[in-house]
């Protein structure tokens, strides 16, 4: 017998039992993976939000795992067919897959040919056949011939025979494990071009004569291939070694002679034999061969989608945690260039005051007028940072910026590019257009350029995460599977970081543990009606929050200048009995205690643990004392893109330039250096030392150097290196002279241009 789930999971997890039926215990009651992670250590044993979503994750699965066993028992049992051996190996199957292996054979379907067969009495000779190869098929099939029954002649009972074996083969449980086992260790999958679709299809050129092992596919080459399939440019297949051109050889494949060995088919020269093996080969090639290669490479996908969602959900947290700039006003420009550049003002609160369009680029060249328009507004408004989106026009805009620093240097102003990504996916929402019902959709898309500089975070949750742009094949992935994860990441960094609950949007409140939509809108609307919420305790007025809801959100939400100071920070209110026992011995006011330091580092923790408040929790609660509210994310700064870099055109071999990390995949990162086009640093070009993990390295909004190897105009991509000793590419004799020629590589170890050419081909961006 398996061991009980949270067994399972603690071996998996590498955990005490009781911690995982702690935390389970605490998720069926309805509490929250934040809620868990920050509040009840002492219940799991201080297991953190990534094992609690792991733990959730393989408890939905073990539990949907038991819900089909039972069924699977009880559709047996009532067949009359359960013996104790098939209940033991029922029982003791580990995965789905083993499950749906052992039922095959029990499993209600539609009359089959080996059914029919059996219905007309062919049963006994397939048994006696393939029990005794010495029998002369022909002669044996020749006393089941009965017109009256359908059997017309030798040849039709000799067939019915063969469906009822290749059936029986089929559904071997332990047949089909290691079948699978095999094509999965020794599996070819190639891919070929569908004729006539060359040129529709030259992106995914890179396949159009492609094999390699099923088992070492990355997830982002799987995906392409999946992508060329389904827009109908490639042709896959899954092969067996000895079936590619070069290898192939007459006789039984591996796989039939798995089937053969099973059932013992082999060839002793006897009358049954040959067509024994005739039925071990139309098995597999009927049966089997494409069941599995269907099931296999639908294996393959689940296994890339899942990584790619794990890579989008890890680029996702980095971006939804980079460093705010903080409580400063800010002028938003959404970059344009016919339609001009729109301009948004928001306060420090991140309030609109005033927007604007200005029009410095072609083709109306209003330079001077665009200056004097935003010196005035950031004089007006006491703006300190411009906010400049990304996408088209970003650089000829950021000049425009650094020109009117440049004139008016008494306004102070620091200019920063920042992701536009998602930005007109805001601008046309609902809630855009609830909070701006009067503004054009163009200028809601400033709005959002300037607020996210100041909160990344608050700003982002307004956007669908799937439309951020920080992952690999999004589209392409399971849509549920990939909201889940995205949906986790975002409640898991907004409770990290906690809200302040009297500035707070709906959307943002709506993330906080224990809350959804519209318990954050009853927020905001008694909020609205009452004025600042002075105390956290007042939050059980508003309607339908009640005593567990208020248990889960109240640790993360911050009410700032209230009642009481611990209100605003992460000390939950359940615990505040133990700040009023350390106040008591101290014998200092709360007032006093915070931000102390020196007391706070004196205290001993244990001393004031109790029956509900173990260690972790005191620590926990002296922490927040020392530092209240504290924000776990990194301090604000910026990369300043080269000045006269602003194309492709631009970039030279050698250049070492500033830039922002945009994505982090498997194979590497991708840098936007401020000329349109992220560049791809490979993941052997991110380190000298070896990297398993690009994330080791770097992370999404990290401001990186980095060195130009080598620029493909045509293609549009860029080779990048943060080993800036690297050798860049260096144009060849016939190009000298040339503004952009064609490099020649000069490989550097082990960072090979081939290397660097092949990720770009397998990238997102194929």
């Amino acid at each position: 017998m398996l061991p009980p789930i949270e067994q399972r999971i603690a071996e998996e997890l590498g955990v005490k039992a009781r911690q995982v039926a702690a935390a389970v215990q605490l998720l069926d009651e309805g509490s929250t993976v934040p809620f868990i992670a920050r509040y009840r250590k002492e219940a799991t044993g201080g297991l953190d939000d990534t094992q609690l979503r792991t733990l959730e994750e393989r408890l939905v699965y073990l539990r949907e795992l038991e819900e089909r066993r039972a069924a699977i028992l009880a559709s047996i049992e009532e067949q009359g067919k359960l013996t104790p051996e098939l209940r033991g190996q029922v029982e003791n199957a580990d995965t789905k897959q083993r499950l749906e292996d052992l039922y095959l054979p029990y499993k209600p379907k539609r009359r089959t040919k080996a059914q029919i067969a059996r219905e007309v009495g062919l049963g006994p000779l397939a048994e006696a056949l393939l029990a005794d190869p010495s029998l002369v098929p022909e002669a044996e099939a020749a006393r089941y011939v009965d017109a009256g029954k359908g059997v017309a002649d030798v040849k039709a009972a000799l067939e019915g025979a063969r469906q009822i074996l290749m059936e029986q083969f089929a559904e071997d449980a332990q047949l089909l494990g290691r079948l699978r086992d095999h094509l999965q260790a020794n599996g070819i999958i190639t891919a070929v071009v569908v004729e006539g679709k060359e040129e529709e299809g030259a992106k995914f050129r890179d396949y159009f004569a492609y094999r390699e092992a099923l088992k070492d596919v990355p997830p982002h080459r799987a995906l392409a291939l999946f992508r060329g399939r389904n827009e109908g440019i490639l042709r896959l297949a899954l092969k067996l070694p000895e079936e590619l051109e070069e290898h192939r050889a007459p006789g039984p494949n591996a796989c039939e002679r798995l089937i053969a060995v099973r059932f013992e088919v082999r060839d002793a020269g006897r009358p049954g034999d040959k067509w024994l093996a005739e039925t071990v080969r139309w098995t597999w090639m009927v049966k089997l061969s494409l069941s599995l290669e269907l099931e296999l490479l639908g294996a393959l996908r689940e296994r890339a989608e899942e990584e790619a969602i794990r890579v989008f959900a890890r680029n996702l947290h980095d971006l939804l945690l980079a460093a705010p700039a903080g409580p400063r006003a800010v002028i938003g420009l959404d970059p344009g260039l016919r339609t001009g550049v729109k301009v948004a003002v928001v306060d420090r609160t991140g309030k609109l005051l005033e927007t604007a369009t200005i029009h410095p680029h072609a083709p109306r060249n209003d330079w001077d007028g665009a200056i004097h328009t935003l010196a005035a507004l950031a004089k007006k408004h006491g703006a300190e940072l411009v906010s400049i989106g990304n996408g088209t026009a970003s650089r000829e805009t950021d000049k425009l910026a650094a020109d009117l620093i440049k004139r008016h240097p008494e306004l102070r102003l620091t200019r920063v590019v920042v992701s536009e990504a998602g930005a007109s996916v805001y601008s046309a929402s609902e809630l855009a257009a609830r909070e701006f019902p009067e503004l054009d959709v163009s200028l809601r898309g400033a709005v959002s350029i300037a607020r996210r500089l100041q909160d990344p975070l608050a700003e982002l949750v307004k956007i669908e995460p799937k439309s951020i742009g920080v992952g690999q094949y999004q589209h392409d992935v399971n849509q549920t599977k990939l909201a889940r994860a995205l949906d986790a990441v975002v409640e898991d960094c907004v409770n990290s970081v906690g809200v302040d609950v009297n500035t707070a949007s709906v959307p943002l409140l709506q993330r906080i543990s224990g809350l959804n939509a519209g318990l954050a809108a009853g927020i905001v609307a008694y909020r609205d009606a009452n004025g600042a919420f002075k105390n956290r305790a007042e939050l059980k007025k508003v309607p339908r929050l009640g005593d567990k809801t208020f248990e889960q959100a109240a640790g993360f939400l911050r009410i700032m200048n209230g009642d009481n100071p611990l209100d605003a920070s992460a000390v939950h209110p359940e615990a505040y009995p133990v700040v009023e026992r350390i106040l008591a011995d101290i014998k200092k006011d709360v007032r006093e205690l915070i931000g102390d330091s020196r007391t706070v580092r004196s205290l001993n923790p244990a001393k004031y643990t109790d029956e509900k408040f173990g260690l972790p929790t005191v620590q926990d609660i002296l922490k927040e004392l020392e530092k209240p509210g504290r924000d776990p994310r990194p301090e604000f700064k910026t990369a300043a893109f080269k000045e006269g870099v602003e194309d492709l055109k631009d970039l030279r071999p050698g250049m070492v330039l500033e830039g922002v990390v945009t994505n982090v995949t498997n194979f590497g990162a991708f840098v936007d250096i401020g000329v349109h086009q992220d560049g791809l640093v490979h993941i052997s070009a991110l380190s000298n030392k070896f990297v398993k993990d690009p994330r080791e390295v770097v992370k999404a909004g990290d401001v990186v150097k980095v060195k130009v190897l080598e620029v493909d105009d045509k293609r549009r991509r860029i080779a990048l290196t943060m080993r800036l000793e690297d050798a860049a590419a260096r144009p060849s004799p016939r190009d000298k002279g040339a503004p952009h020629g064609k490099a020649r590589p000069q490989r550097p170890e082990p960072a090979p241009q081939s290397a660097l050419a092949a990720a770009f081909a397998r990238a997102k961006r194929i």
